[in-house]
C-alpha cells in the first residue's frame, strides 16, 4: 500500500511537534518534517525541498504567533505568516499536492458579539491577524487543492498556554486578573491534530473552523480550571477591558456541521479529560 507523504512544516512549533508525533504513529504516512532549516520566506528554498520531499499533502504550522511581537515587528510578521504561506501554496500547487494551512481566530476583530462562521468577513485590527488573513488569501488564490483551518483559546502538552498559566498561579498560590469581557471557546490542541489527520485524506477542501463547541470568558475558562484541578477559584479575580465592548472571537464551525465530517466537543468536555489526565501524570 503506497504511503501518503505529508511534509509537516513548522515541525518544532506547538501544534507542528503534536502533529508530527500523531503522524509517526500511522502507518499510512510517510513524514517528513522540518523547521527553520527550510526558510519558508524563500520561494527558491522552498520549490527545491518540494521537488526532493515530492508530498502529497503540505501543512503549514509555521507562524509568528506573538501578537505583541507581531505589532513591534511588522514586516519578519508578515514576511513567515504571509509569504511564507504564498511559497508554500505556489509550489504545492505546482507538483499538484494539497496544502493544509492553519490559522487562527485573530482574523476577526472581536468587534461583534456572535459567533462567527466561515462565511463571515474576517475584519482583524492586529498585525498578527492582518498577516495571517493575507496567508490565508494567498493559499485560496495560488492552490485549488488547499484547507485553511482557523482555532481559538488553543492549549496543549508542552507549552506555555492559558491552562498553565492558570495553574503557575495556583501552585503558587497567587490570586491573577481573569477578562470577563474576553469571550470564545478554549480548544485542544490533540482534537485539532486529530482533525488534520482525517482531513488529509478527506476531498475537502476550503475553509473550516475547527473550535471545541460553546462559549466562556476568560474568567470562566480560569475558575473551571481551577475547579477541576482542585484549586479555590476565588484566585482568578473578575476583571474587564478598558471598554465596555465585549470581544468576541467565538467560532461557528459550520462547514462541519454543513460536510458532517468531523465533531467537535464541548468544551469543557476535553478540559476536564486533560486536566484529569495532568493530575494521573502530576
Amino acid at each position: 500500500m503506497l504511503k501518503t507523504t505529508v511534509w509537516v512544516v513548522g515541525a518544532s512549533g506547538r501544534v507542528g511537534k503534536a502533529l508530527k508525533a500523531a503522524l509517526n504513529k500511522n502507518t499510512n504516512f510517510k513524514v517528513i518534517a522540518t523547521g527553520r532549516e527550510v526558510d519558508i520566506t524563500d520561494l527558491d528554498a522552498v520549490e527545491q525541498a518540494c521537488s526532493v520531499y515530492r508530498p502529497n499533502v503540505i501543512v503549514n504550522c509555521a507562524s509568528i504567533s506573538n501578537a505583541d511581537y507581531c505589532e513591534e515587528n511588522k514586516v519578519e510578521a508578515f514576511k513567515v505568516n504571509a509569504i511564507g504561506a504564498r511559497n508554500l501554496a505556489s509550489a504545492s500547487a505546482s507538483i499538484n499536492c494539497k496544502i493544509i494551512q492553519l490559522s487562527t481566530d485573530d482574523v476577526f476583530s472581536g468587534e461583534h458579539n456572535f459567533a462567527k462562521n466561515e462565511f463571515d468577513t474576517p475584519t482583524p485590527n492586529t498585525i498578527y491577524g492582518q498577516s495571517k488573513l493575507a496567508g490565508e488569501n494567498f493559499v485560496r488564490e495560488l492552490n485549488t487543492k488547499h484547507l485553511i483551518i482557523r482555532s481559538s483559546w488553543v492549549y496543549g502538552e508542552d507549552w506555555e498556554d492559558y491552562v498553565s498559566t492558570v495553574l503557575a498561579h495556583a501552585e503558587k498560590g497567587e490570586s491573577f486578573d481573569a477578562a470577563i469581557d474576553r469571550i470564545s471557546s478554549p480548544t485542544y490542541m490533540n482534537r485539532i491534530v486529530d482533525f488534520i489527520i482525517k482531513m488529509i485524506s478527506e476531498e475537502e477542501y476550503g475553509t473550516y473552523h475547527v473550535a471545541s463547541e460553546g462559549q466562556c470568558s476568560r474568567y470562566q475558562l480560569a475558575t473551571t480550571i481551577l475547579e477541576l484541578a482542585g484549586y479555590d477559584t476565588k484566585l482568578a479575580v473578575p476583571i474587564s477591558g478598558e471598554t465596555s465592548n465585549v470581544v468576541s472571537t467565538l467560532l461557528d464551525n459550520l462547514m462541519m456541521k454543513i460536510t458532517g465530517v468531523y465533531q467537535m466537543p464541548e468544551w469543557h468536555v476535553d478540559l476536564e479529560a486533560y486536566i484529569k489526565n495532568m493530575k494521573k501524570e502530576g
